[in-house]
């Protein structure tokens, strides 16, 4: 068996020690500790357990540790590394777009990996990515708007 002695996440080389067809969720919670992504349904379906990857969201609960070399990986960790939120986190806070929190990190990487692709998504847009994510509690329109104010905060920080 093929193994996985390093990784870059969040910004760094971690050392690991994992077969290479481990699930990178499974690396980045059980060897590294990084366990605000969350296993969800196991199947890549509930987006739960997103990361990006290259910049790209992936869902880790079936993506492979090995598809991940030489690549970078990003999760809900690194988003702010210091004291102050990163411009979606605060925007899911102010518009209370989180009730349970289990979907929360999935959903924050899908709108940071959406608003790097497009940074002024209109309603319909961000409907449609984040249409891949599922929240149990239903904040649906409340994380639509979410997005809606970080897009437009981070414009605003972009001029």
């Amino acid at each position: 068996m093929t193994k996985i002695t390093q990784i870059h996440v969040n910004g760094s080389a971690r050392p690991i020690n994992a077969d290479a067809d481990r699930s990178l969720l499974g690396v980045l919670r059980d060897d590294l500790g990084l366990t605000g992504t969350k296993y969800g349904c196991g199947e890549g379906q509930c987006g739960a357990c997103t990361v990006l990857v290259d910049g790209k969201r992936v869902r880790s609960c079936i993506t492979r540790i090995d598809a991940t070399r030489g690549k970078r990986i990003r999760t809900i960790e690194d988003l702010a590394p210091g004291t102050e939120l990163h411009p979606v986190q605060q925007a899911f806070l102010d518009a209370d777009a989180l009730q349970c929190g289990y979907c929360t990190s999935g959903m924050i990487m899908s709108a940071v990996a959406l608003l790097s692709e497009q940074p002024a998504p209109d309603r319909e847009a961000i409907i449609t990515f984040m249409d891949k994510n599922i929240c149990r509690c239903c904040t649906y329109p409340r994380i639509v708007a979410a997005i809606e104010r970080a897009a437009t905060v981070m414009k605003g920080a972009a001029t």
